[in-house]
């Protein structure tokens, strides 16, 4: 770690930048709402480099060569060609230089293989990397554009939504509700919350990641919405200075155990043999006849060729799976790909077209009424969060209801963003008379907030009666297999700029909007061949119970049993284990209870896969043996991942165990040999 006067150098530097108010800081080092423009953004980029942090130089070609030369094996052989040289050339009366030459074109052929193979299939895999490289979106003459992480130059205006990663470090200009996960600085789980002025005083700082209105590089966006100014780039990131200062690599996993346990085992063995052969056969031979012996046997037990074997098959996998729409990004977790007992999937996209439709607008009586789609249009369209799938789909079925008029008559005026503890969104429109807070979320979110109803114009106190009714509807749609999102507002709102959860009280329930995304047909039959080739489908998805019963049910997945996320809070490890092995659907799942089933299955002695493409699937992403995201997922999922998908389909896993027995069965002939 850094030392206590590089640490304060740090800090104080930080300090400089946040300690400033909004107005002081964008006069002092000149910022314009129409950020920098391409010619200033370029010439920077020329100056400083790219934004990359740089933890090690690259690996030139020798790099490679001498780490093949000096592997293991090859180390005890070329330390048998120097006892050679004393038996067979030094001592001998008739030099003989056969076994010598014998071993050194052995040494040869294992380097230069493995080094080309190596260094080959490095090249490839950054090549690889490139095409799902992260980006992020930044105002460049007075137009939001999306580049690259590494096109980011000091003084970019980047514009920041629920599920960025934050591509520089970054001082706060404009932010509404903006929460920060700051776990891969601080270890800590929680959002912190982003402003645009320092919330504390710099004196009771007790950390540079308690700066309220500092972003930092490698974090990355919960919820809400901000604009930033990037203050340092690359090496002079805080992330950037800490990864100079210590030096922590990706744990091993179950296959590079293995592999160099094996290795470890076979050269014990070959080092405590030759002593015992050299020891037995000297009693009837000379000593060098004796030695020449004992090392005649090392060159037969040492397996020269173990590990270009097993490098050439994993660079060659990944370059036939990038052809089947595969992106390797690690060569190494092919074997774990391929060995996968057990895939956890979300529902979405997964098992379903991920092509949703607005197929229903109801009001409180399940009666259609266009007023519903008015407002739930409203909402959807002057949101500036993450538009997802629901909100493109309730535009474009208004925008074939001709509702395309109420962009030029409303106006936005504030909003209150999504995030996943309250499941809602809110956004605060005026037509020029009056203001409307309209609220689109999951019914039993938006049913804790209304204490009125609206049938057909006429507002009247909501009852039990109605509260069970509008379940019921809901409940009804959902065994359809729609997915149902309630839509509230109120008029009666306070005359100020600035609205906040708090504002999400004593609204009027105004009806549902349903959407339909109907199972893929591949999906069944996807899951039969999961199946017969020994890989159990487990569904942890937040949707609710009934959706994914219609859904799972469709597709060939057992739904008697499916487990809320409820019970599970309510249980310990153990509880959750004895589920785990009789239930195959979870449902209404927060992130940190789909991490937990991840890592229960796990500590269980399962090669887990999880398939996520969400915010919320990141924890899942970085716990499983093999985390797997499609090149269309938020940008900290795609990070997340060691496998990208091309195309969202389960089929392709079928290509990964294929890919195992191809490449892998090799290795298992190479071990049973040495048993």
């Amino acid at each position: 770690m850094p030392n206590v006067k590089e640490e304060l150098n740090i800090e104080e530097s930080y300090l400089k930048e946040s300690s400033l108010n909004k107005e002081d800081f964008i006069k002092k080092f000149n910022i314009s709402d129409s950020g920098l423009t391409n010619k200033a953004a370029n010439y920077r980029l020329n100056k400083y480099g790219l934004n990359e942090v740089k933890q090690a130089k690259p690996k030139k070609w020798y790099n490679y060569f001498l780490a093949s030369l000096f592997s293991p094996f090859n180390t005890i052989l070329l330390g048998i060609v120097c006892i050679l040289f004393y038996t067979d050339v030094y001592l001998a009366d008739v030099p003989s230089y056969a076994n010598i030459i014998v071993i050194i074109i052995l040494v040869a052929v294992s380097t230069l293989l493995e080094f080309f193979e190596e260094y080959n299939s490095n090249k490839a895999a950054q090549k690889l990397k490139q095409l799902v490289a992260t980006t992020t979106t930044v105002i460049r003459d007075g137009k939001e554009t999306l580049i690259p992480i590494n096109q980011v130059v000091m003084g970019d205006i980047v514009v920041l939504t629920a599920g960025s990663l934050i591509p520089a470090d970054l001082r706060v200009l404009e932010a509404k509700d903006l929460y920060v996960g700051q776990s891969s600085l601080t270890g800590e789980s929680d959002a912190v919350k982003k402003s645009v002025e320092l919330d504390n005083n710099s004196s009771n700082i007790d950390s540079i990641s308690d700066l309220s209105n500092i972003c930092f590089m490698g974090t990355n966006v919960i919820s809400g919405y901000a604009k930033c100014v990037v203050i340092k780039t690359a090496d002079d990131t805080y992330f950037g200075k800490v990864a100079h200062t210590i030096s922590t690599g990706k744990p091993k996993s179950a296959f590079q155990t293995g592999i160099q346990n094996i290795s470890k085992l076979l050269i014990r063995f070959m080092l405590i043999l030759t002593p015992i052969v050299f020891i037995l056969n000297i009693a009837k031979h000379s000593t060098i006849t004796a030695f020449t012996f004992a090392v005649a046997i090392a060159i037969c037990i040492t397996p020269l060729l173990l590990p270009v074997i097993l490098s050439s098959s994993l660079s060659k996998g990944a370059v036939r799976m990038s052809k089947k729409k595969t992106i390797v990004k690690k060569l190494d977790v092919i074997q774990s790909f391929g060995a996968i007992n057990i895939l956890c999937t979300d529902k979405t996209g997964t098992l379903t077209e991920d092509k949703i439709v607005l197929e229903k607008y109801l009001d409180i009586y399940g009666n259609e009424d266009l007023r519903i789609l008015k407002h739930a249009f409203l909402n959807s369209y002057f949101q500036t969060g993450l538009k997802d799938n629901i909100d493109e789909a309730v535009i474009n079925r208004a925008m074939q209801n001709n509702m395309a008029e109420y962009v030029e008559k409303y106006k936005a005026i504030d909003e209150i963003p999504f995030d996943f503890s309250r499941r809602r969104l809110s956004v605060v429109v005026t037509d020029g008379t009056k203001k409307q807070l309209i609220t689109k979320g999951a019914v039993e979110e938006i049913l804790n907030i209304c204490t009125m109803v609206d049938y057909k114009g006429n507002v009247s106190p909501i009852t039990r009666e109605i509260k069970d009714n509008i379940k019921q509807i809901s409940k009804n749609l959902n065994k359809d297999g729609l997915r149902v999102i309630a839509v509230c507002q109120k008029n009666d709102i306070a005359d100020v700029q600035d609205f906040t959860v708090a504002d999400e009280k004593n609204m009027v329930l105004m009806g549902f909007i349903g959407f339909l995304d109907p199972p893929k047909e591949s999906a069944k039959s996807a899951i039969e061949s999961l199946n017969k080739s020994g890989i159990r489908v487990i569904v942890l998805t937040g949707d609710n119970l009934e959706v994914t019963k219609c859904i799972c049910k469709k597709v060939g997945i057992n739904s008697e049993q499916i487990i809320e996320g409820s019970q599970i809070e309510r249980l310990s490890d153990s509880g959750v284990l004895r589920l785990l092995r009789k239930n195959n659907i979870f449902v209404k799942l927060s992130p940190i209870q789909k991490a937990r089933i991840v890592r229960l299955l796990k500590e269980a002695n399962n090669i887990v896969g999880y398939m996520g493409d969400g915010i919320n699937d990141a924890p899942s992403l970085i716990n499983s043996d093999v985390g797997i995201s499609v090149d269309t997922a938020v940008d900290i999922a795609k990070e997340s991942a060691d496998i990208i998908l091309l195309e969202k389909d389960l089929h392709v896993l079928l290509d990964g165990v294929t890919e195992r027995k191809k490449n892998i069965c090799k290795f298992n002939e190479i071990y049973k040999t040495f048993n």
